[in-house]
């Protein structure tokens, strides 16, 4: 029953983001709006519930809670080590991620892997993933309903990971788990909390590519969360 509630959902949001486009909202009565706080309380407590990266997959399934999935070749869920003690967290996925399905593997992913690396670590020690999941058209940063959409899987990812420490790469990722007020060109490097996990802000690889400079910075960042790892 509650699968098939949320695959009814699922299709009632995809009709109303429609509405949305062409500047209209579908009639609902009083029923229909009970119908859908019922059925996202229901999603909320499966998420909540959820004890395993495969199954959340599944459960996420063929998204369409959010615009994204219209240009999207393929979800980028996230891999690594579904027990890390660090997990790595960017904005969203870009063109290369999109065509393979894999978070950073593009130019910027190549640059974390050497840092990753360079912290005695390999991809199969830690867990990558981004806040939203499928590629924003041209690459622009996810807008706030994307975030809010997507943002709850993120949290059953690190709910079941339970990392000792979080590093969100770049401005976007870090706003959207600590507000719309972080700055990270004044507050990275400065431990933060999520979900009862240290969280370490640092600049996205991306940035990096075009300011070399600021690299000693990041290595900076990532020899606090190497002490902190222990």
């Amino acid at each position: 029953m509650k699968e098939d509630l949320i695959d009814v959902i699922r299709g009632l949001k995809h009709i109303i983001e429609y509405y949305k486009e062409i500047d209209l909202m579908p009639p609902m009565n009083q029923e229909t709006v009970q119908y859908l706080r019922g059925a996202r309380s229901i999603e909320g407590k499966i998420l909540d519930n959820m004890i395993d990266l495969n199954r959340l997959k599944e459960y996420i399934g063929d998204c369409i809670r959010c615009k994204l999935h219209k240009n999207r070749h393929n979800i980028v869920f996230g891999e690594g080590n579904p027990h890390a003690e660090l997990v790595f967290v960017g904005e969203a996925p870009g063109r290369e991620e999109d065509m393979e399905g894999r978070p950073f593997v593009g130019e910027a992913g190549r640059l974390l892997t050497r840092i990753i690396k360079a912290m005695g670590l390999e991809r199969r020690d830690i867990y990558i993933c981004n806040v939203v999941k499928c590629r924003p058209p041209r690459n622009r940063d996810p807008e706030i309903d994307e975030i809010k959409a997507c943002l709850p899987f993120l949290k059953a990812q690190l709910r079941i990971i339970r990392p000792k420490v979080i590093c969100t790469l770049g401005r976007v990722a870090a706003q959207s788990l600590l507000g719309k007020d972080f700055r990270i060109t004044k507050q990275r490097g400065n431990w933060h909390t999520y979900m009862d996990i240290p969280l370490m802000p640092t600049f996205h690889p991306a940035y990096l590519l075009r300011n070399p400079s600021e690299k000693r910075l990041v290595w900076d960042d990532m020899k606090k969360i190497m002490e902190r790892l222990g």
